[in-house]
């Protein structure tokens, strides 16, 4: 476990905080001392959110966004202000067969898996160079690299994701900035749970681990990435995946 105070006096800009990874995930890092902003399309949420973590003493904002539209995408940029720390957690997934997958959910996809990502680190990362250190952090998925019958658009998405950290790892980490991918198998959400349903016990039987992963979990891994720990770390894709064998079935 990291210390309380490893963050202390930084600000990390968390995507897709009001649910599943992303919850967890800024959770841990306000746990470290770190001011968090809060991202999310649900204005509620948020601020429930906002109010929790004031109540256990941390510092946290909340900033609605729509991560499909490129405005609004450098607005919450603009918006956020000062950040230390970037995680990109936000993510669209819609596992449907190439056939049924038309135009405008494609491009969806990778305006909020892949596009979103860029034009933060675009914004951000700059000015973390500036002063000589940040860390960024995207959350990818096992659907980059382990293809099924369905979610190629997903995969896609992801994939695109995963060689921009390398990208910027090269762009950014003579400035002091580093940047790596957690890529998570089959973690239980409310995402999940929903797209599932009845199902849900499929994902316990995806990997060597017998079991899917707990966000707090990825949340420990992205605390790792993020924090002084993990300092020779740049332009990784870490797999946390509980030795995955298989891809979702079809």
């Amino acid at each position: 476990m990291s210390s309380r105070n490893d963050l202390q006096g930084r600000t990390a800009l968390v995507t897709g905080a009001t649910s599943g990874i992303g919850k967890a995930i800024a959770r841990n890092l306000a746990g470290q001392g770190a001011s968090v902003v809060l991202h999310g399309r649900d204005q509620a949420r948020g601020e429930a959110l906002v109010k929790e973590l004031a109540a256990e003493g941390a510092t946290a904002r909340f900033l609605a966004a729509d991560l499909s539209d490129a405005q609004d995408t450098l607005r919450l940029a603009a918006e956020a202000g000062r950040v230390d720390i970037l995680v990109s957690n936000a993510g669209l997934y819609v596992f449907a067969p190439t056939a049924a997958t038309d135009a405008t959910s494609f491009d969806r996809h990778i305006a909020v898996n892949t596009r979103a990502p860029f034009l933060l680190v675009g914004a951000l990362a700059p000015g973390m160079a500036d002063r000589g250190q940040g860390s960024i952090v995207l959350v990818g998925s096992s659907a980059a690299r382990l293809p099924a019958a369905v979610g190629a658009a997903y995969g896609a998405s992801k994939a695109g994701a995963e060689i921009l950290t390398r990208y910027w790892a090269t762009e950014y980490g003579p400035a002091g900035v580093r940047v790596n991918t957690v890529s998570p198998g089959p973690v239980h959400t409310e995402g999940t749970r929903s797209m599932l349903g009845e199902h849900i016990a499929v994902l316990d039987t995806t990997n060597a681990r017998g079991r899917a992963g707990d966000p707090r979990e990825i949340a420990e891994i992205v605390s790792f990435l993020v924090g002084p720990a993990s300092s020779y770390v740049n332009g990784a894709v870490l797999f946390a995946d509980g030795g995955e064998r298989s891809a979702l079935p079809a």
